[in-house]
């Protein structure tokens, strides 16, 4: 292993040292740029106009727009951003491997009985073994009643891992429809702006009216961008959320066939 990082290591220095004299060599002028009129070069950088960062031209535009409700949509995104990547994570994590957990469970039903399930149910994570542990827990005698009770509360749990799985959902739809608005109203006060400063000129002439109607456009077009991001991560994860909800169901079937089959060997 130490070799391998040896060799890695120098691979990764002759790289980078060819790739210095490659730049040395591709920056080092010729020798007719040498002697060009320095007149030849200011026309060619002149003509050539300097291109702006994009960071650089968020911030101005940022600046443009009004810091105060400019502000309020980033705050708005960073929200929206910030919950939507935390209900990723718990849904990756919650995500049931069914077909292992079904195997390991019949397994373990078949080698220790229901308690020896259970401490299976309680070493897995996520929803669906929650969902096998509450029913094992009603199960006692395997007839048709108690298994109408495991069902009863294989539903009853499963609506309530639901719950969890759509917690924070509407707080992101909150930051979806805040974004636009807080830019339409941006919007309106640039408006309102623009009508002020051709009150206070007399005349309507497109240098009074362009800062006004400016400060409009970018905070809608901010606002609008804002929420088709996170619109894009709501329907990621309410897609998430119904492929684990199917999951749960086809599990939860599989499960009660396991339990009768268990019953009957009984």
């Amino acid at each position: 292993m130490k070799k391998l990082f040896s060799l890695l290591a120098i691979a990764g220095m002759l790289i980078f040292g060819a790739a210095n004299v490659y730049a040395q060599e591709g920056s080092e002028p010729s020798a007719q740029e040498q002697v060009a009129p320095a007149t030849n070069q200011s026309s060619v950088s002149a003509d050539q106009p300097e291109e702006i960062p994009i960071h650089k031209a968020i911030k101005t535009k940022f600046i443009e727009g009004g810091a105060g409700f400019m502000a309020f949509v980033l705050i708005a995104l960073i929200i929206g951003l910030a919950i939507s990547i935390e209900r990723i994570i718990y849904l990756g994590l919650a995500s049931p491997n069914k077909e292992k957990l079904l195997e390991d469970l019949e397994e373990a039903l078949n080698n220790g009985g229901i308690e020896e399930a259970k401490n299976l149910c309680r070493a897995k994570r996520g929803p669906l073994a929650g969902i096998f542990y509450e029913g094992l827990d009603r199960y006692s005698d395997g007839s048709r009643e108690n298994i109408a009770e495991v069902e009863k509360a294989i539903v009853s749990y499963g609506a309530v891992e639901m719950g969890k799985l759509e917690s924070g959902v509407t707080w992101i739809n909150l930051c979806i429809s805040l974004s636009p608005m807080l830019g339409f109203m941006g919007t309106v006060i640039g408006m309102i702006g623009a009508f002020d400063a051709i009150e206070q000129a007399g005349d309507i002439s497109a240098s009074v009216v362009a800062g006004g109607i400016k400060v409009a456009l970018i905070t809608t077009v901010a606002g609008l961008i804002a929420a088709m991001i996170l619109q894009v991560f709501c329907n990621y994860i309410l897609s998430k959320i119904e492929s684990i909800t199917n999951d749960m169901e086809d599990a939860s079937i599989s499960f009660v066939d396991i339990l009768i089959k268990y019953a009957a060997k009984r």
